[in-house]
């Protein structure tokens, strides 16, 4: 590759918060409420640290070392757990709280798995450092000398195990080790500029992301598969309009959780993407919903298996 790689070699796509759209899928997110809570927070911090600052004078006027430990912390975030479970769409539309938190506008860059590249010599590396270069350029322009951050960039890296996965593995190829390297060497230099950027991680597998990789994120979050609390919540939001309640929801409950034949049950986007659409399915455009073949069809459906580590 010759040349400096175009934007869209580099990115899907580029999304601006706040906006109506990400507000409204962020919203859609039930379950998710103590991972969005401490996303936000975290990113809050990460692109306007001012807002630490006036929280401190506020609250802990003394407490300048807690501030510059907590603000030293490096700017990766790192979303870890079974497909299905939201980490994605969270990376996705967080950004719109964020915005509305800190009070300003905040663009996400989600980085193109295209970024790969063709395996030619030098070719992932030179892809990986210019979406850095990018980022750096784009937050040192948003950046302020005082007070609060003028606006803010997030890079989004999906599939993150397929870029930086650990350079442990034996049979890894050295364009990989190499486009690895660069990664480290792009979150140092994020952390390095103190400008108003973050990146978010997503991995099904957090045990392949190279462990440099992994001490550097400020915190791993992880996400799991809904409980029968939260499996409850999302069910009862949708159904209970179409007059499933009491002891169908929990039939529904329990039809979609782990049974005798399997130690897992339905992912959240198993419920949102799959049961739900289905059971309006089956009904329209003639009849109505109900409980008897909701609960038929939420026994039929077969959870999305898990993504174990060893997963090629």
């Amino acid at each position: 590759m010759t040349g400096k790689p175009a934007l869209d070699d580099l990115f899907e796509r580029r999304i601006c918060y706040p906006d109506v759209d990400p507000q409204l899928r962020l919203s859609r997110l039930v379950g998710l409420d103590d991972q969005k809570t401490r996303l936000c927070k975290i990113l809050g911090l990460l692109v306007n640290p001012a807002g630490l600052e006036v929280w401190a004078k506020l609250h802990h006027p003394a407490a300048g070392s807690l501030l510059d430990t907590v603000l030293r912390r490096p700017p990766l975030v790192v979303l870890a757990g079974d497909v299905g479970s939201g980490k994605t769409e969270l990376a996705e539309t967080i950004g719109d709280a964020v915005a509305r938190q800190e009070g300003i506008d905040l663009t996400l860059f989600p980085l193109s798995l295209s970024t790969r590249g063709q395996g030619r010599v030098g070719e992932m590396t030179q892809l990986i450092s210019a979406a850095f270069d990018y980022t750096v350029h784009e937050a040192t322009k948003l950046r302020s000398t005082g007070g609060r951050a003028r606006g803010g960039v997030i890079l989004l890296v999906d599939e993150a195990d397929a870029l930086a996965q650990s350079r442990e593995a034996s049979q890894m190829h050295h364009e990989d080790r190499a486009g690895v390297n660069a990664f480290i060497r792009g979150i140092d230099r994020l952390a390095g500029a103190h400008v108003p950027a973050a990146v978010i991680m997503c991995t099904n597998r957090l045990g392949a992301l190279d462990p440099a990789i992994r001490r550097r994120a400020a915190e791993v979050m992880l996400f799991t598969r809904p409980n029968d609390d939260q499996r409850r919540h999302v069910l009862k939001l949708r159904l209970e309009p179409l007059g499933i309640k009491g002891a169908h929801l929990e039939s529904l409950v329990s039809a979609t959780g782990p049974d005798a034949g399997l130690d897992y049950g339905c992912t959240f986007s198993d419920l949102t993407q799959r049961l739900i659409p289905s059971i309006v399915l089956d009904a329209y455009p003639n009849k109505p919903v109900t409980a008897a073949r909701a609960i038929a069809i939420a026994k039929a459906l077969v959870p999305t298996p898990p993504f174990t580590e060893n997963s090629k």
